[in-house]
């Protein structure tokens, strides 16, 4: 049976909770943020690229790093320069990303079996991969919206459930 820290879940779901509330008031502002946070990941992976080219031993090595950095690199800079661009195009990896998170929940569901209060890791999952066969169906005009609020929702029910398991897990020892 996995464990987890009764106060970091705590925290994690009333933050998830909270920000999916503004995602879901202000969704242009939660698409803005989602694009500029893939945007900030994306010139992460420049930085790793070019710092591995550092390391690369051979020319071709170090020329195909520094290219794969450099594309990296541009695309970070077109998201920070353009974000309401990068909204249509994140939108099909957003649609990715929450049908990943629908998909993993869904096989936490399954490997806690014994774990009281799971069903709200199955209704996570079920939510998380309806809302990205949404996303998909409504693409690129529902863009705008879209991100935000999907984001949101995925957030909230997020949080619910990272704030449940620990009271349903607290509840079970108690009994025991």
């Amino acid at each position: 049976m996995p464990t987890y820290s009764t106060g970091w879940s705590i925290a994690l779901g009333i933050l998830l909770i909270l920000f999916g509330c503004l995602f879901i008031a202000a969704p242009l502002f939660g698409g803005v943020a989602a694009s500029l946070f893939f945007g900030w990941l994306i010139l992460l992976g420049a930085i790793a690229h070019f710092a591995y080219a550092w390391v690369q031993r051979g020319v071709g090595g170090v020329i195909w790093q520094i290219l794969i950095g450099c594309a990296y690199l541009f695309a970070s800079i077109w998201i920070f320069w353009h974000p309401v661009g990068g909204i249509i195009a994140l939108t099909l990896i957003l649609a990715a990303y929450i049908a990943a998170e629908g998909v993993l929940e869904l096989v936490l569901f399954f490997t806690m079996r014994s774990q009281s209060g799971r069903t709200w890791l199955l209704l996570d999952g079920i939510v998380s991969l309806v809302l990205a066969g949404l996303i998909c169906f409504g693409w690129p005009s529902s863009s705008f919206w879209a991100i935000g609020t999907l984001v949101g929702i995925s957030f909230l029910f997020s949080g619910i459930a990272r704030l449940t398991m620990p009271a349903y897990h607290q509840r079970v020892v108690a009994v025991a």
